[in-house]
């Protein structure tokens, strides 16, 4: 009976060892496809799958993947009026099963307080010094994120970087994946088509162009210390790009979208590209799983339900046209034949509307 025993002692050595070079090789296998897979991910600007979200949570799972929603904003009524709308779909999703969000602050760089602040949790900051900005106000954008990242007290490890005309259509989880954002690809942000006007800020010793991903800073998932690096290049990018003649002609309203590209390729920082984070009427018909409805371009049709995009539609919804008011309650909804992603559109402003308090009087 003793020899017995100590047969087995021996005998179960080598198992252990077996046991543990397959763990060892099951584990290396996995982290290899993981890796394989964010760099397809990051070079090819696909969705990724759900076995590899599920997999880099299950390896990240003691971590806080909560974001925090950070939207500027001016205290104009064009702005006010789509910070409530926001703001009042942030909380309907926020909570609701596949969302990572955590809090939400309205980073206002107006430099004094307005009358949304008991409503919608806000953050004063200063403006650009008068005249820098040169009546390009979104110039301010990254001057106010790198005032609230040194200020706030800010308890998630990512932040969503999100503005007042985006509507969470669907609950949205953290696609970013340790130290890379993830990023909506713009189709009209083109680095290598501008190559000779990137090269200013971008020399050639940093590397090739394509370095420089298809973004601007929203809606972006990053997180939080690797924003803090960006912020301030971000910032004088900017700046360095509105006084550049040539750059501040060839990118126009949309310059400082590729400082943020740009201030983000300095720091070696690329994004995973995600074109399902956000969709834009009237161009993207459905909204499926998206996430994020961003109703920046004109919405106008005939009565037919054709589009007539560039000429005023006998049913129209763009933003523009409440400057000075927000929209009436209870707008009309879209003819037959619209596309669903427009009405859906139109139903979440009419909700929104419906359900804030004061919604007609906050201006006045």
């Amino acid at each position: 009976m003793f020899i017995r025993k100590n047969n087995m002692g021996r005998a179960s050595t080598p198992l252990l060892i077996l046991i543990a070079l397959g763990f060892f090789f099951g584990t290396y296998n996995l982290v290899t496809l993981v890796i394989h897979h964010t760099s397809d991910s990051l070079k090819l600007g696909d969705n990724g799958s759900e076995w590899f979200h599920d997999a880099i949570r299950s390896m990240t799972e003691k971590k806080n993947l909560k974001y925090h929603v950070a939207l500027t904003a001016t205290d104009a009524p064009y702005s006010k009026w789509q910070c409530r709308i926001m703001y009042y779909w942030y909380k309907k999703v926020k909570d609701l099963p596949g969302s990572d969000m955590g809090g939400f602050t309205r980073v206002l760089h107006s430099g004094s307080s307005d009358n949304l602040m008991e409503e919608i949790p806000t953050f004063v900051v200063d403006p650009l010094p008068d005249g820098l900005d040169r009546g390009y106000v979104v110039l301010n954008r990254p001057w106010a994120f790198v005032q609230w990242l040194e200020r706030a007290t800010i308890e998630e490890e990512y932040i969503l970087m999100a503005e007042p005309d985006h509507i969470f259509v669907n609950p949205l989880p953290n696609l970013a994946r340790g130290e890379h954002p993830a990023g909506f690809p713009f189709f009209y942000i083109k680095p290598a088509e501008n190559e000779k006007v990137m090269r200013k800020f971008y020399p050639m010793e940093k590397g090739p162009i394509t370095n420089i991903d298809p973004i601007g800073n929203s809606p972006v998932i990053i997180s939080k210390h690797v924003l803090e690096k960006i912020a301030p290049t971000w910032m004088n990018i900017s700046l360095r790009m509105k006084d550049d003649l040539e750059t501040d002609k060839a990118f126009g309203w949309v310059l400082e979208m590729y400082a943020y590209a740009v201030a983000s390729a300095l720091h070696n920082v690329r994004h995973i590209l995600r074109k399902d984070l956000m969709l834009q009427p009237p161009w993207d018909g459905e909204v499926g799983k998206k996430f994020i409805i961003h109703y920046t371009y004109g919405c106008d049709y005939n009565m037919k339900g054709e589009l007539t995009y560039g000429k005023i539609g006998e049913w129209r919804f763009d933003k523009r046209s409440y400057l000075r008011d927000p929209p009436p309650r209870n707008l009309p909804l879209p003819p037959p034949g619209v596309p669903q992603s427009v009405v859906r559109l139109v139903k979440m402003v009419n909700e929104a509307s419906a359900n804030i308090p004061g919604w007609d009087k906050l201006n006045s």
